[in-house]
């Protein structure tokens, strides 16, 4: 395969010329590296290197001025803005930024276009006053400052350009204009021969340049477009050459160099779909696997990036078989790990907050670069403060609280939470110091952390920037604005790659393939909104006023990448188009027009394939742990020292559970408790009710009592709330709605026991929070002994009766606490856990020897109170006409006692494991 550029000097060495004393001028930098490689490559004789420059770099030094970063040209206008305006209280300087880039992108085109200034700016201006023209004589203050805005644009536009003139700056825009009025000069100075190559899309300062260039000297500009496309009068790849060609007067005396016929050579072209962006990824790296079979070096194959956000998956996805590869584009730093750091780090201080949300603190205490910052003596300090936030619930934290949790790391605490005060000196002050910290700890391991050490580099050139620019300028009144500038700086910073940037296969974006060309193509996210970009409206002018001054608009812009989009197929042998086939508004819609462009013209045939991710669909297995003789051990112990319900109720749900929890003692991660959780709630009514009625025992309930209780219902639940919650605050939200559910909860259990005892109910506690411990059950198959234990929140006498009550807060109804066959009470969890535990709490009793028959078990439930005393039922049958007895007598407990055994025997039987049951529904 012959490339363009080989092509472009062989011409000139046929020309007879001395290629040293040329200047050429591209696309791009990128492709003045491929100039000087394929200069090499063609001459047999050692000569100087030509001068070659980017189109940018030629044109500033033809106008003299040097350009201004983006970020201080803001800046700068701010300077203007402030001098010319005549509002009392003119924008700050974050919500200026919001509207002035996009004024000076519109500056930047009307320039780039050499656009009578006067003239558009009076333009823009007449058209806002007929979209406010009304027939109300009396304008408001609003629209007037409105219109104040248009008619003020050319002042902003004069007074700015003419302020970066005297000082030898400008933005592109004003270079190309300023070039453009230069370049007589220019070429009276210089007699160098000039080579333009390579180009497309040319604004009005470039064409007007290299016109001048072109008839009034022996410069050459040699353009690459094919024939299939230049021909073709509606064909958007051949739009803009098909312009030039026309409307040049150098070419009415001058040949159109060239018009090739490379595209109709034999293609093969695969169009893939592939779900989802890190699909495409890895399938470029079985396309490269499948190449790298055949072919060792890959220096003519390029992987060209649609969306370059996909860098790094493809980064990742590069086989072991390519050894050698050149990235052409730089590494965003905000994808940089570090930069996670710093915007935490705004987020939590940005609102100048009182105290800090817990989890903005863990989530800085626990990244990768801030961790190892709090190890003292292989002591982690940052583990042990987040496992104090989350046991004691500490929701919002102040720097002093956290400094009094984290003594020995004062500084360190400072840097991170000390208060930024809404500051921005203060800020950059703090987050400077954080850098050198990380430095200093970066650099007692050098060589595992040299890729770090670059990270934390880099961002320590930016906020040293950041800072020149407060101290310069002193705009960023508040922490806001000083994050929206920092993200407006890292968005456009990259950490360039190092390597021979020649050899090996070639990852680049669409803008750096110009003029280059490959055997082999690789294009990812060929899709409508990235392949072409699709309409983009960040403009004040109007499309109907772009048409009319001959500004580009989104038809000239699809056309760029549409021809660039061809000139990689112009020279290719192998063609891989690969398109995502998930729409997504965000990232890129349906297949892009190209893909049936190329259909369409049926000039190549187009292999279609879908492919989907190889994702192997591993069988879900259910665990299951054998009962060893270690695990028997452990049982026998947990025996000893006494089966909880809770526990065995555990088992019935799911074996499991119940041996990480009670076997291997497997604690429950423990988090922060933002919001009352229901286990809390039922504490804090059960302690409440223990006050209340634990001085009671014994004696018979009168309304005295109970009334009395009343007056503290509030300074009760209060006090438990805070001793289960922590460090909690109920004081508003969520849990102050909790905390008055308790307290309601409380009180109309009160309510009830008062109704019962004046409807002349005599209720006679005989225990609260019995603790029952070590129970013992006879099991002759098992020669250890075997306990039960637990608490019974209640029991007493009704009307003579005796009643075991359990207290649920959560709701209960009567058909949850009813049984018909004894057979299955050990073997649906759902449906007889509840019955299971109230008559563990009877044969507790009755074992303990505590209680008399006939008796009453049952719950009473605080969602459903209005219900009563749900009480233990058996019934003969489901359905209607049921016999139902709510009695407790000696043979329940015994059919009881034998499905106890028999779950307790089965939780032994060395035959049958701890199998996981699927408890997800």
């Amino acid at each position: 395969m012959t490339t363009f550029i080989e092509e472009v000097i062989t011409n000139l060495q046929e020309q007879g010329l001395n290629l040293s004393e040329l200047k050429f001028i591209l696309p791009s930098k990128r492709a003045g590296t491929f100039l000087k490689q394929q200069l090499s490559k063609s001459t047999q004789q050692t000569m100087f290197a030509p001068e070659i420059l980017s189109i940018e770099e030629f044109v500033e030094s033809i106008s003299g001025i040097k350009t201004i970063s983006n970020t201080e040209l803001l800046f700068q206008f701010y300077n203007t803005f402030l001098t010319l305006n005549t509002q009392s209280e003119p924008d700050s300087f974050e919500v200026f930024s919001k509207w002035a880039q996009v004024l000076l992108q519109d500056f930047n085109e009307v320039d780039r276009y050499l656009i009578p200034q006067d003239k558009i700016f009076a333009y823009l201006s007449a058209i806002q006053e007929l979209k406010r023209w009304s027939v109300e004589t009396e304008i408001t203050e609003f629209v007037k400052n409105y219109l104040a805005f248009w008619n003020k644009l050319l002042e902003y536009y004069t007074h700015f350009s003419q302020h970066l003139l005297d000082n030898k700056l400008g933005y592109q825009g004003l270079i190309y204009r300023q070039a453009n009025a230069e370049v007589k000069a220019y070429v009276a100075q210089n007699s160098t021969q000039h080579i333009f190559l390579g180009f497309n899309a040319l604004n009005t300062a470039e064409e007007s340049i290299i016109q001048y260039l072109l008839e009034d000297t022996n410069a050459q500009i040699f353009w690459d477009v094919d024939k299939t496309f230049f021909e073709n009068p509606i064909h958007d790849a051949g739009l803009f050459t098909r312009q030039h060609a026309k409307h040049w007067n150098y070419f009415k005396t001058h040949p159109f160099q060239w018009i090739t016929d490379n595209y109709k050579t034999q293609k093969s072209i695969q169009v893939v779909g592939v779900p989802k962006n890190i699909s495409q990824a890895k399938y470029i790296g079985s396309i490269l696997k499948d190449i790298s079979k055949t072919k060792k070096n890959l220096e003519s194959t390029a992987i060209v990036l649609g969306n370059e956000e996909l860098l790094l998956p493809v980064l990742n996805s590069i086989p072991n078989e390519v050894k050698t590869l050149n990235v052409t584009m730089g590494f965003p730093l905000k994808s940089i790990p570090l930069a996670s750091l710093f915007e935490s780090l705004f987020n939590l201080h940005k609102n100048n907050p009182k105290s800090f949300y817990f989890k903005d603190v863990i989530s800085i205490l626990s990244h990768q670069y801030i961790r190892p910052l709090f190890i003292l003596n292989e002591k982690d300090y940052a583990t042990q403060l987040i496992e104090t936030i989350q046991t004691n619930n500490i929701v919002f934290l102040t720097d002093k609280k956290l400094l009094a949790l984290c003594e020995p790391f004062k500084e360190l605490i400072t840097v991170l939470f000390g208060g930024w005060r809404n500051n921005a000196g203060e800020a950059l002050k703090q987050v400077r110091s954080l850098i050198f910290i990380l430095k200093t700890y970066l650099d007692l391991n050098k060589e595992e952390h040299v890729l770090s050490l670059e990270y934390t580099f880099r961002f320590h050139e930016l906020f040293n920037e950041l800072d020149r620019l407060h101290t310069t300028y002193n705009y960023f009144q508040s922490i806001s604005t000083l994050h929206q500038v920092y993200k407006e700086l890292l968005s456009s910073e990259t950490l360039d790659f190092q390597g021979e940037p020649l050899q090996g296969l070639q990852i680049m974006g669409m803008l750096e393939s110009r003029v280059l060309d490959f055997e082999t193509v690789i294009i990812s996210s060929v899709n409508e909104g990235i392949l072409p970009a699709g309409k983009s409206n960040n403009s004040f002018i109007p499309f109907d006023v772009k048409i009319e001054y001959n500004l580009p608009t989104f038809k000239e812009k699809d056309a760029v990448y549409t021809y660039h989009f061809y000139r990689l197929l112009q020279r290719a042998k192998n063609v891989y188009i690969i398109y995502n086939t998930e729409s997504d508004v965000l990232t890129g819609g349906e297949p892009s027009r190209f893909i049936t462009q190329l259909e369409l013209e049926n000039i190549h045939p187009l292999k279609h394939i879908t492919a989907m991710p190889n994702v192997p669909i591993g069988e879900q297995k259910l665990k299951m742990v054998s009962k060893t003789p270690l695990v028997i051990e452990r049982l026998k112990a947990l025996a000893a020292y006494g089966f909880s319900p809770s526990s065995l109720t555990s088992y019935m749900r799911n074996p499991m559970d119940f041996y990480f929890q009670k076997v291997l003692k497997v604690e429950e991660y423990n988090e922060v408790e933002e919001t009352v959780a229901a286990n809390t709630l039922g504490t804090v009514v059960h302690n409440t009710l223990e006050d209340f009625y634990k001085p009671l025992e014994g004696t018979f309930l009168t309304v005295e009592h109970v009334k009395d209780m009343k007056s503290k219902i509030g300074k009760t639940v209060l006090y438990h709330f805070k001793k289960a919650f922590n460090d909690g605050d109920i004081s508003t939200g969520k849990n102050l709605i909790s905390f008055e559910i308790a307290k309601r909860y409380v009180s109309n259990f009160i309510n009830s026991e008062i109704k019962e005892l004046e409807a002349g109910r005599k209720i006679k506690i005989l225990a609260i929070e019995a603790d029952f411990k070590q129970v013992p059950i006879t099991i002759a198959e098992l020669p250890f002994p075997v306990t039960i234990g637990g608490k019974v929140d209640r029991v007493d006498e009704y009307d003579g009766t005796t009643r075991i009550i359990d207290y649920k807060t959560g709701s209960v109804t009567q058909n949850q606490v009813e049984i018909i066959d004894w057979d299955d009470l050990t073997t649906d969890y759902d449906k007889f856990s509840k019955p299971f535990q109230i008559l563990c709490y009877a044969y507790m009793m009755h074992t303990s020897g505590k209680l008399n028959f006939p008796l009453e078990a049952g719950i009473i439930s605080f969602k459903n109170l209005s219900n009563g005393f749900l009480k233990f039922t058996t019934k003969d049958k489901s359905g209607k006409g049921a016999i139902k007895d709510s009695l407790i007598t000696e043979e329940t407990i015994k059919l009881f006692e034998e499905q106890l055994k028999q779950l307790i025997l089965d939780i032994f039987n060395t035959d049958v494991n701890f199998d996981e049951k699927d408890v997800s529904h």
